[in-house]
């Protein structure tokens, strides 16, 4: 996934502009630095991410209650007791949307390097975040990729009697990939 970058016009100014320029924007903060935009730009896709789970998880949350409703009536005296292999698919159902819902969390939580300027000249920031960013850019056609297959799934039967986790192996090791890159800019510290 590529991401568009915008020029920035202090970097070619005088002494005398990009002092007022530094001024201008917060004391030192600039806005159209490579750094600031791709930490930004991690915030937003892991937003949109956490957003297409919800989206999956709701689909499954109404998918369970459909199922629920067919297939595990209020009891009665003649059956008081519910079919346990109906409790078992509408359990894995459930399953399924704690899997979503803890990765949703870990997503939407996640650290971000923080914007320290004592570790930013003893270490490779950009290169770090660019790494995070292009995670992410993978993190997105996963997520969209799983979400598209959830909301094809559109009787709850199949789902329940297939009983099949999710495939979220490919989400879960980019995951992984995204908190080693994390892991490895704290152990430099």
């Amino acid at each position: 996934m590529e991401m568009k970058s915008t020029p920035n016009p202090i970097e070619a100014a005088g002494a005398g502009k990009r002092l007022l320029s530094n001024l201008f924007y917060g004391w030192g903060y600039n806005f159209y630095r490579r750094e600031n935009q791709l930490r930004a730009d991690d915030l937003l896709i892991r937003g949109k991410l956490s957003e297409l789970l919800a989206q999956c998880r709701a689909h499954l949350a109404s998918l369970e209650a459909a199922f629920r409703r067919e297939h595990l009536p209020a009891p009665t005296r003649e059956h008081p007791f519910p079919d346990p292999t109906a409790v078992a698919r509408a359990q894995a159902l459930q399953r399924q949307q704690r899997d979503i819902e803890a990765l949703e969390t870990a997503i939407r939580t996640a650290p971000v390097p923080e914007m320290d300027r004592i570790h930013q000249r003893h270490r490779a920031e950009r290169d770090t975040l660019e790494k995070l960013v292009a995670v992410d850019g993978d993190l997105v056609s996963a997520i969209v990729a799983l979400r598209d297959e959830v909301l094809r799934l559109d009787d709850a039967t199949v789902i329940a009697q297939s009983a099949r986790p999710l495939p979220m192996d490919d989400i879960q090791a980019l995951w992984k990939r995204r908190e080693q890159i994390l892991s490895a800019l704290e152990e430099s510290e």
